[in-house]
């Protein structure tokens, strides 16, 4: 009787740690301790489940035992690996390591609710339809995170679309809740294991269809959507166990993803239903495309004028985190901070591959929280800034957004970088940006590209302002 009073408190002390480390991850002051008190939640209730041990009959303790020794190998395994793949992870593949992780936690609630189904137990009506409802949302977000991951580790380079996939995923979700209803109805019967069977398969299908048409592009948002799908999916495993900790810590990272989705759909100014089956970026944004040339010019000239500029509002994206020039950007900017410019970095809610991706890039840098500003904090400063410096960004500040309806990403909140005096556009090349929309901003005349890796360019950059100040 003790050993479960102890079990029962380790979950609820574990849940008051992942809710108070979730808390704590929303702030970047914080988000490393929310982390790490997390991590203590879930190793407290782990430890704390292995008390049951000694709840059992001395009867049914050897094959217990065997089942412990192969979730101890499972726990030594998937902690070795996940330690090691984080600490040695690139900012670049940071996306698609947090999309295979979370592609693992729907698959441990798919498994979960594939064991459930299997015992022998008796089981009522209502937790049968609850076991068949997680495991299709641990499916769809175990087998979407796959393909989730692939697109953003460069795998599958473009959207895989077909006539009538619409109405293909849509059969293929009817048939997955079908199967699940007849392996509900038929659950402890012969003919009960072969609906169950073709339920999971369908299931996993549907994931992959799901997500094959999805671009790139929206990548942050699926991401973050298959995240409330893990934790919707955990919840619910853990009502159908009696097991406090999975219900409280799913329902609470389920709401935290769903509230993010909600967030990052809304800063793209479109519905989650456009983001899913819109098939962005299909439609070309004007058949001329914008008029005029592209102004280029040295390292040393952009960092000239930033230099003797009053302020700089500084655009991250995607671009810096290929070429890990995140520290030599930190190096230059406290250069000019010196100097006495006034600098800030300007953040779009989309930027990068996932949710805070430049958030955690920046702060990987040692740039202080108080430099770093979000869109509708800083949007109206370009107008009054003598320069906007942008690095590898392309969506997030395309004008094209605010004015041509034509355009997939029309009304699209974006960064107001083109409204400021000078921009300077660090980029590889002239190419699109990762939706295939091409920029007008970059042939405005108040723009110049600085073309090149940002990590040479940045050096050069750094060289040219202790030129200044040595001459």
């Amino acid at each position: 009787m003790l050993i479960e009073y102890i079990v029962g408190l380790s979950g609820l002390i574990a849940a008051g740690l992942f809710i108070y480390g979730l808390k704590a991850m929303s702030s970047p002051v914080t988000a490393v301790s929310g982390i790490v008190t997390a991590g203590y939640g879930m190793v407290f209730v782990v430890g704390a489940t292995f008390l049951n041990l000694f709840n059992i009959s001395p009867d049914a303790r050897p094959h217990l035992l065997v089942n412990v020794a192969l979730a101890v190998v499972a726990l030594l395994l998937g902690c070795l690996w996940t330690g090691w793949r984080g600490r040695t992870v690139q900012m670049t593949a940071m996306p698609q390591m947090v999309a295979i992780f979370n592609g693992m936690g729907g698959g441990s609630a798919a498994s979960l609710a594939a064991v459930s189904l299997l015992s022998d137990h008796a089981t009522s009506g209502l937790h049968l339809s609850v076991t068949i409802v997680g495991a299709l949302i641990g499916c769809i977000s175990f087998t979407g995170s796959i393909i989730a991951w692939a697109k953003l580790d460069g795998r599958m380079r473009k959207p895989v679309r077909f006539g009538g996939q619409r109405i293909f995923n849509a059969a293929l979700f009817l048939i997955a809740l079908v199967l699940g209803a007849l392996t509900v109805m038929q659950y402890a019967t012969p003919q009960g294991v072969l609906p169950g069977i073709l339920f999971f398969a369908a299931a996993l299908l549907f994931g992959v269809c799901m997500t094959l048409p999805i671009g790139g592009a929206d990548m942050p948002v699926v991401i973050s959507l298959y995240n409330a799908f893990t934790g919707l999916a955990v919840g619910l495993e853990g009502y159908v166990m009696g097991n406090p900790a999975l219900m409280i810590a799913g329902m609470v990272v389920g709401s935290a993803g769903t509230l993010l989705t909600a967030l990052m759909a809304k800063a793209m100014n479109r519905s989650l239903t456009n983001v899913l089956f819109s098939n962005f970026g299909d439609t070309a944004s004007s058949a001329k495309g914008p008029e005029g040339e592209m102004k280029s010019a040295d390292p040393s000239d952009a960092a000239t004028s930033m230099r003797y500029a009053s302020s700089v509002i500084i655009v991250p994206g995607y671009g810096l985190a290929v070429a890990q020039a995140q520290q030599k950007l930190y190096e230059f900017v406290k250069m000019l901070v010196a100097d006495g410019v006034d600098v800030k970095f300007a953040i779009h809610p989309v930027a990068g591959r996932m949710p805070g991706h430049m958030n955690v890039l920046l702060a990987e840098a040692g740039v202080p929280y108080d430099m770093i500003c979000d869109m509708d904090d800083i949007n109206d400063s370009f107008a009054t800034t003598d320069v906007a410096l942008i690095i590898g960004a392309n969506d997030v500040v395309n004008p094209e957004a605010l004015t041509d309806k034509s355009s997939p990403i029309y009304g699209m909140p974006i960064l107001n970088a083109y409204k400021a005096r000078q921009v300077f556009v660090i980029k590889r090349g002239s190419g699109t940006g990762y939706s295939g929309v091409q920029n007008p901003l970059f042939f405005q005349k108040n723009c110049t590209m600085v073309f090149g890796d940002a990590q040479a360019v940045l050096s050069k950059m750094v060289e040219a302002v202790k030129a200044l100040g040595t001459a």
